[in-house]
């Protein structure tokens, strides 16, 4: 095997953790000496030892001269772990190859000084583009200490939702549904509107077959219309935030807080997105599935708080002007002034395609 061949492994093992190790980074780390693998492993949860730590245990005294391959810098500041820099100084690695700067301004390049200054040759940049797409959501989240954002939506193939009857059961196969459940596994939280909550009364929950991690439930809902015996309310698998304007009902707020769910009012008698998303990333949020209905999404993107768009596209032809649109609003006066997005990634599942989008900005840095 060469450098790559064990960096792709290193991604690999962090690949693998995908969803598990908010807010912090997914990482991998292979020790390797004279072409035999003497340890490797991955960060599995935010307050748990990190990927150099479980790869350098496993490789023990043989690490001495031997080089380790890790997917992001590692760190060099005493957070809820002692900092990895130090331990493989201290372990007797000859050489270290990263992928991935860390942007965390704790880290970013403190933790190679540390290694160079300690005699350490350090080789940066080997299979970046393939590591940095690995954490793109951790990088957003501490450039902009708000959630990365993937709005997820079901359309027909002429891009409705539902027909005019409200009807939407069920535009896409089950494979993509059970996708879908797999998607929010992944991330820390998942937003709809009160709307949503009303007319289709769901779990929002991450059902597969092996079990999975529940993401925390957001609702916006300026006036508190949400019915008090809704499923995200009753059934507590996981706390739900319901964000609200300043005139409601302050009976029912505090009704609600019996079922593991917080309401928070903003001052003024709306749901504006951007502080939505400020007041999840201080919560340390870092990933935010938005499953909204049409104007939900039509908010987030006009507002452009979005890194990536999710369709599943079924080949059904809904027709009809009522029928309900898969983003709602106004729309754009002039297709020149319409959001430029970039197909990034095209996939069947089932009998379905699922495109992922971005907007330009995004997809080119």
């Amino acid at each position: 095997m060469n450098h790559q061949e064990y960096m792709k492994l290193a991604i690999s093992l962090a690949a693998a953790t995908k969803g598990q190790t908010s807010p912090n980074p997914q990482v991998g780390a292979v020790v390797v000496k004279n072409g035999e693998i003497l340890g490797m492993g991955a960060h599995l949860k935010a307050g748990t030892p990190h990927a150099e730590v479980h790869a350098i245990a496993a490789a023990g005294d043989k690490a001495k001269g031997a080089d380790i391959y890790v997917t992001l810098e590692p760190c060099s500041h005493f957070g809820r772990t002692p900092p990895c820099a130090d331990l493989i100084i201290n372990s007797g690695i000859n050489r270290v190859f990263i992928a991935s700067a860390d942007p965390n301004p704790l880290v970013s390049g403190k933790g190679i000084e540390r290694m160079q200054d300690a005699g350490i040759e350090v080789v940066t940049g080997l299979l970046k583009e393939e590591a940095d797409a690995l954490n793109e959501p951790f990088f957003h989240f501490i450039k902009t200490k708000t959630p990365y954002v993937t709005i997820k939506a079901a359309s027909s193939f002429d891009g409705k939702t539902a027909a005019k009857t409200g009807d939407s059961k069920w535009i896409t196969s089950p494979e993509s549904r059970q996708d879908v459940h797999r998607l929010r596994h992944e991330h820390d939280a998942i937003l709809t509107g009160v709307n949503t909550i009303i007319h289709d009364n769901p779990l929002l929950t991450a059902r597969l077959p092996q079990g999975g991690k529940n993401p925390i439930r957001v609702v916006l809902d300026t006036n508190l219309r949400i019915p008090a015996d809704a499923n995200v309310i009753r059934d507590q698998f996981v706390k739900t935030i319901i964000f609200t304007g300043c005139e409601i009902d302050r009976s029912k707020a505090e009704e609600l807080k019996k079922y593991n769910t917080e309401v928070f009012s903003f001052s003024a008698n709306e749901v504006p997105i951007k502080e939505v998303l400020r007041n999840l990333g201080e919560r340390n949020i870092m990933t935010l599935f938005v499953e909204g209905g049409s104007e939900i999404h039509a908010s987030f993107i006009n507002s452009g708080f979005f890194q990536q768009i999710i369709l599943y596209m079924a080949p059904k032809i809904i027709g009809g002007n009522k029928a309900i649109p898969f983003i709602g609003g106004d729309g754009a006066n002039y297709v020149k002034d319409a959001p430029a997005l970039e197909f990034t990634e095209i996939e069947k599942i089932g009998g379905d395609l699922r495109i992922t989008a971005k907007p330009l900005r995004e997809a080119k840095e």
